[in-house]
C-alpha cells in the first residue's frame, strides 16, 4: 500500500508540484513521483510506501549495505571504500571530540562501522531495522543492536556522537525521529548526518537515471536549503558541511548502468571527478553532503 502525504515533512506547507518520475531499478522496477515543495524546495517521494509495507523494497542482494557479500564486481567495489570510509569516518568524528565518547548508530546495516569504532574504545550501540542485518551485526560483532523504534527508549543525553551514513532518507517519521536524535545526544555532543544531494552535478547529467534517488526506499531528496531548515526548526546549530569523497564516483557507475544498460567504469571515473571538482567550487553541486550539528544552547 502507497501512503500520500499532504504536507510537506520539513515545512509543513500543504500542496506540492511534480518534480520527476524515477524507476527502481533495483528491486521492483515499479516508477515513483517525486514531488517539490513550492516553500522550501524540498524534494520527496510522494506516493510512498507506507512503513509496514517498504521491507519489500529491500529484499535484493544487490542492496549490498544489508549484505556482507564481496561477489561480483559491484560487491568487491564497494567492499574496498567501505574499509577506507570507515577509517575515514572514525578519524573524522574523533576530531570533533565529543563528550563523551559514547556513539550510537543510527541504521547501523551489519555493524562495520560500529565494530571499528569499537575496537578504538568507543561504547557503541546501534539500531537497524533490517532484521538480517542486525543479526549479522550481532553475530559478527557482538555488538549492542536494537530495532530502531527502540529508539525512544534510550535514555537522554546519553551519547556523545551520534550518527546517520545515508539512513535519514530512509526514515518514515522525520520529524519525530530528527527529535528523539537530539533528546538522545549529550549537551556537548555532535550528531553527524551523511545524505545524497539532490543538487549534485551527476544529478543533472543522469536525471532520472541518477542512482542516488534510489526510489522507494529514498522517502526523502536532500538539498542544503531545507536540510537546515529542518535541523533548525528541531533546535540544532549547523557545525560544518563536506562532500564525501568515494560517493560520486560510486554513484555515476550505477547511474551509468541504469542509463544505459551497462556499467562503464572509464565513463563513471570521468564524472565522478567533474563532480568533485565543481564541488570544490560549490558544496551545493557534490554527489553527497555531510553535516555536523551540535544542539542549540539552551535546547
Amino acid at each position: 500500500m502507497l501512503e500520500l502525504l499532504e504536507h510537506c515533512p520539513v515545512c509543513g506547507h500543504t500542496g506540492s508540484v511534480p518534480y520527476l518520475e524515477v524507476k527502481d531499478y533495483t528491486v521492483s522496477e515499479e516508477v515513483f513521483q517525486l514531488v517539490n515543495c513550492p516553500s522550501c524546495d524540498f524534494v520527496y517521494t510522494n506516493p510512498r510506501p507506507e512503513a509496514n509495507g517498504i521491507g519489500k523494497y529491500y529484499k535484493s542482494s544487490d542492496y549490498i549495505s544489508h549484505t556482507n557479500s564481496g561477489k561480483g564486481f559491484m560487491n568487491s567495489l564497494y567492499q574496498i571504500a567501505r574499509k577506507r570510509a570507515i577509517r575515514t569516518k572514525l578519524d573524522f568524528i574523533s576530531t570533533l571530540n565529543p563528550n563523551p565518547r559514547t556513539l550510537l548508530d543510527y541504521g547501523c546495516g551489519t555493524g562495520e562501522f560500529l565494530a571499528a569504532a569499537k575496537e578504538e574504545g568507543w561504547v557503541c550501540a546501534g539500531l537497524e531495522p533490517d532484521d538480517d542485518a542486525r543479526k549479522l551485526a550481532i553475530e559478527n560483532h557482538s555488538l549492542n543492536v536494537d530495532r530502531s523504534e527502540h529508539l525512544k527508549e534510550l535514555p537522554s543525553g546519553q551519547f556523545g556522537a551520534i550518527t546517520l551514513w545515508h539512513v535519514l532518507e530512509h526514515v518514515h517519521q522525520l520529524k519525530d525521529t530528527v527529535d528523539q536524535l537530539k533528546r538522545c545526544l549529550s549537551s556537548k555532543g555532535v550528531l553527524v548526518i551523511a545524505v545524497p544531494n539532490r543538487t549534485a552535478y551527476e544529478a543533472e547529467i543522469y536525471g532520472p537515471h541518477w542512482a542516488a534517488y534510489d526510489v522507494p526506499r529514498h522517502l526523502y531528496h536532500f538539498s542544503r536549503k531545507p536540510m537546515l531548515q529542518l535541523m533548525d526548526k528541531a533546535g540544532f546549530e549547523c557545525h560544518s558541511i563536506q562532500p564525501l569523497f568515494f560517493d560520486p564516483f560510486y554513484i555515476s557507475l550505477l547511474s551509468g548502468g541504469y542509463k544505459n544498460g551497462s556499467k562503464n567504469f572509464f565513463s563513471a571515473m570521468w564524472y565522478g571527478m567533474q563532480t568533485t571538482i565543481k564541488g570544490k567550487k560549490d558544496i551545493d553541486k557534490n554527489s553527497s553532503l555531510l553535516y555536523v550539528f551540535t544542539r542549540r544552547v539552551g535546547e
